[in-house]
């Protein structure tokens, strides 16, 4: 860049730095010094055309922050024209008695070209002008500014708490949120300011009435007194030049009025006003009834035909315009393409699956799934999330199911927190055939096992049905097969779909229905973690959340601080024995169990002694002599289907609990203290350390 034109730079920029000055000064001078007639004939033609610029920005501006100069140009706008008509004023009363052109062209043009020559029209026009003005327009504007601003400020705090937020997360950069920042408080300045600016166009429209009234009065008084006019001379003229400085004052402030309106009642678009405008008037469907309507008027006898025929040519003419636009837009769109995917582009979907319960299936199981085929097993899992939601007292998690490629066409997998817990092998179109115990005859078909319980079984085709049934088999189609497993193995497997969110949901719920107990749980007494792992340690014994007042209450009650969280659950257990119990038989049955005899029970608690806090305490030998003892006593009862329990002391309980669950899932261990004063118990066997079964009050199994 040459030093010419670095030269040029900086006088331009003094240049235009020094407009306003110059500005403010010869505002003051036409306030303050006498100007000849030209001068004011240059000032006002000068406000017309600030006006109209000021008109156009607004109405091409995007958002209100596109003009955010506007408060200070009206501001500015408001003072040229009050010192015009200040100079106006003087020169009106002044020169007034030499005729219609004292105070200029502009004015006289006005008076006698606008108004006719006639200063009560010219009243009425002003008068109209100042009712649109400062009743319609200002007042309305107005308005708009003060809610405007009062929302804008109210959001303010808000607006800056998203973008802390929005920052902390990573969503946007520290450039970013200075950026909004100052979005924002410029917002809040600009509406703000245009909450004050518009006062400034109220005050302009009442100075305007109070000049007008100045210049008339004062005019008919010194054309009367000083120059000697007659009563109807003076106000013929100075009537006329009054109502002309007026109106040329009065046109820019409307103007103005009006620009601000818009600017104020502006909704943030990617268009200007009048593209927004056309855009959202640009639809057909708005303008058929509008060419409807006036084809109807137009032919009701009485009416201006001439007219309003060809207005419903007009509608009906956009309407086909529009209609074709649109036909054009959706030819001319090009069909999207295929997205081509990136062999190289991993997403973590591709590698992590958020669902914790999952159903795999292989292609040939797809119509199990499939909408169009009625979906019979997604009604059947549907349902059995309801059912154990209700059991277990807490929501079941979506099943996520999806077909697996790498499975056979047959096969499916059940999945709990991405571990394969079952899986097994189905015919969709066949039925299995359940071996009852009890059959009278045999039918031939494909041998297999049930997945659930692990019962012989056969699968048949639907045709066999009648056969099977009267030969004393249990008859099931896939998806109930599907749904048996998937609702046995939910059951054993409570614990790992119970954690923190589950719990903090559980204490919400609490909440509502028992605010103090709630306090008093957490964080007083137990932290969210130490409630998720005591829920989950009983839901992994087959103790469900339903009650889960009384399970609060037990924990409350059961909390101390240099409890570890194996001794909490056991407490938590002896206080709420009366809700396992009935998990297992009804109230008014006594509760069959199995115990050990004395010198067992002394056994395990000098191990329980010795080993402390070990996993497994019990000595491996000792272990299994157990297992094979309690499964032989508890084989009858598995045989008659009925539900019974393990009991055993406090200190040998939950070792008891771990030893047993791998052998027998479905039956409990229970401590001494779990079982209330009153209810009855049936001990049908007990259970020594020298191999020996002692069966009581038990009847053999046929």
């Amino acid at each position: 860049m040459t030093r010419s034109e670095v030269n040029s730079k900086i006088w331009t920029r003094t240049a235009r730095s020094a407009i306003l000055p110059i500005g403010i000064l010869l505002l003051v001078m036409f306030m303050v010094v006498p100007v000849p007639a030209i001068m004011l004939d240059i000032g006002f033609i000068t406000n017309i055309m600030i006006s109209l610029a000021v008109v156009m920005v607004a109405l091409n501006a995007a958002k209100p922050l596109d003009f955010s100069a506007f408060p200070t140009v009206l501001l500015f706008t408001t003072l040229l024209r009050l010192s015009l008509n200040v100079a106006s004023t003087r020169v009106v009363l002044v020169n007034g008695h030499t005729g219609e052109a004292a105070a200029g062209h502009v004015i006289e043009s006005f008076g006698s070209f606008l108004i006719g020559g006639d200063y009560v029209v010219g009243l009425f026009v002003f008068a109209i002008l100042m009712i649109i003005n400062m009743v319609v327009i200002t007042k309305g504007a107005g308005r708009v500014s003060e809610v405007s601003a009062r929302f804008t400020l109210d959001a303010l705090p808000g607006k800056q708490m998203s973008i802390d937020a929005d920052l902390n997360a990573g969503l946007i950069t520290v450039e970013e949120a200075r950026e909004r920042r100052q979005e924002i408080t410029r917002e809040a300045d600009f509406y703000g300011s245009m909450d004050g600016a518009s006062k400034f166009v109220k005050g302009d429209a009442v100075a305007g009435v109070l000049i007008l009234a100045i210049n008339i009065i004062g005019g008919i008084l010194l054309g009367v007194i000083s120059h000697g006019l007659d009563i109807s001379t003076a106000a013929r003229t100075y009537v006329l030049l009054a109502i002309g400085d007026a109106l040329v004052a009065q046109v820019p402030a409307l103007l103005l009025s009006i620009a601000a309106a818009a600017i104020v009642t502006r909704v943030t678009s990617d268009h200007d006003l009048s593209g927004q405008i056309s855009s959202e008037f640009g639809v057909e469907k708005a303008w058929i009834p509008v060419a409807g309507i006036l084809i109807f008027l137009g032919v009701m006898p009485g009416m201006p035909h001439i007219i309003i025929l060809p207005a419903a040519a007009v509608a009906s003419f956009i309407a086909w315009k529009l209609r074709k636009a649109r036909q054009n837009r959706a030819a001319d769109e090009p069909v999207p393409a295929a997205p081509v995917e990136n062999p190289a582009h991993i997403e973590w979907s591709d590698v992590s699956d958020g669902a914790v319960l999952g159903l795999e299936i292989g292609y040939g199981l797809i119509g199990l799934v499939d909408e169009r085929k009625d979906a019979p097993l997604m009604g059947r899992i549907t349902g059995i999330r309801r059912q154990l939601s209700r059991e277990l007292g807490f929501v079941v998690p979506m099943i996520r199911v999806r077909d697996n490629l790498a499975l056979g066409p047959n096969q499916y997998r059940i999945t709990v927190a991405g571990v394969t817990m079952g899986e097994d092998e189905i015919w969709p179109e066949d039925l299995l055939a359940l071996d009852s115990g009890d059959l009278q005859s045999t039918v031939s078909g494909r041998a297999a096992r049930d997945p659930t319980f692990g019962l012989d079984a056969v699968w048949i085709e639907p045709a066999r049905r009648s056969e099977a049934v009267v030969a004393g088999y249990t008859v099931v189609d896939a998806s109930t097969v599907v749904a048996t497993h998937l609702n046995h193995l939910i059951l054993q497997n409570a614990s790992e779909m119970f954690g923190m969110d589950e719990a903090r949901k559980l204490l919400d719920t609490l909440k509502e229905v028992a605010p103090q107990l709630a306090d008093g749980l957490t964080p007083a007494s137990l932290s969210l973690a130490q409630i998720a792992a005591a829920c989950r340690a009983l839901l992994a014994e087959g103790v469900p959340l339903k009650d889960f007042r009384r399970i609060a209450e037990a924990m409350v009650d059961a909390a101390r601080p240099d409890m570890s969280p194996d001794m909490l659950v056991e407490a938590i257990r002896q206080r709420i024995g009366s809700l396992i119990i009935q998990t297992i038989v009804p109230v008014k049955m006594p509760l069959p169990v199995i115990t050990l005899d004395g010198e067992l029970e002394g056994l395990l608690a000098q191990a329980m002694r010795v080993a402390g806090d070990a996993k497994h305490p019990i000595e491996p030998a000792l272990s299994q002599r157990l297992i094979d003892q309690v499964t032989d006593a508890a084989r009858p009862l598995v045989q008659q289907a009925r539900n019974f329990a393990i009991v055993t002391s406090p200190m040998a309980r939950r070792a008891l609990s771990r030893l047993f669950r791998p052998h027998l899932p479905e039956t409990p261990v229970l401590s001494f203290l779990e079982i209330p004063d009153g209810k009855p118990v049936e001990v049908v066997a007990v259970v020594g350390h020298e191999n020996r079964i002692h069966q009581e009050r038990l009847p053999s199994a046929a």
